[in-house]
């Protein structure tokens, strides 16, 4: 894998655009895993790096390390009382408008790691924001029940920062995130696979707003949405302009 695209850095910080696929640290419980953002950036830079948030594995985007360890504890109780200004960008199923789901979510346990948790924890509070910014409607029956298919990009605020949050709110509201294999729909991430050549999770981590730890100032990083995102969109619009010029 080539080198980490760096979006931001200064003497404490440094931000990457974390691919999809790509673990955050070496992880027992992914023993497939060969490279890890953690190690390949301290490689890439020359220096120990600390992360102070996490992604999951299929999420890409913005992910943030300190470069030493007090701003790392500095950064990590902004993330924990809720100060960083997190925005996502995601591709569901079908047709949402905008909204707020406040939502509660059971603490996912795994079977191995999480042996010892408390397994009747009760569902702990859980928010996110969500807005529509395009919607298509495809000529392919990807359901039996439908002859077209939907789907909308949709920009989205998690308020809090539960396990697979965006995932699991998206899912209950019948509008799963399009590549997701533990919380989706398995027609429609393959029809992406097929019809996109879209082999990960549609949603990004595109952009944080929170106070520098040293200088408090005011920090905005932000990345474009990927363009895999904007396949089906570019795809009906293609369409159209097929059938406008009778081709």
């Amino acid at each position: 894998m080539s080198d980490l695209t760096i979006v931001y850095e200064d003497d404490c910080l440094i931000a990457i655009d974390k691919p999809s696929g790509l673990l955050v640290h070496r992880s027992w419980l992914a023993k497939d895993a060969r490279e890890f953002a953690l190690q390949k950036l301290r490689d890439q830079i020359g220096q120990h790096v600390f992360p102070a948030h996490r992604l999951d594995r299929p999420t890409s985007g913005l992910l943030l390390f300190a470069k030493d360890a007090d701003t790392a504890r500095a950064l990590t109780t902004e993330f924990t009382e809720r100060r960083v200004a997190k925005r996502y960008h995601a591709v569901v199923r079908g047709y949402l408008g905008d909204g707020v789901l406040d939502y509660p979510l059971r603490e996912e346990l795994d079977k191995i790691a999480d042996k010892f948790a408390d397994q009747d924890k009760a569902p702990q509070p859980a928010v996110t924001g969500y807005r529509c910014l395009q919607q298509v409607e495809l000529p392919y029956a990807v359901s039996k029940k439908h002859a077209t298919t939907r789907y909308s990009l949709l920009e989205l605020s998690p308020q809090t920062g539960r396990k697979h949050q965006l995932r699991r709110h998206m899912a209950h509201l019948r509008h799963p995130i399009v590549g997701d294999t533990h919380h989706g729909d398995g027609r429609h991430n393959a029809f992406f696979r097929a019809q996109f050549d879209c082999h990960r999770l549609l949603l990004a981590a595109t952009g944080l707003r929170f106070q520098h730890p040293h200088t408090k100032q005011a920090v905005a990083l932000q990345l474009p949405v990927p363009e895999i995102f904007l396949a089906a969109f570019y795809s009906a619009e293609a369409l159209e302009r097929r059938l406008v010029s009778g081709a």
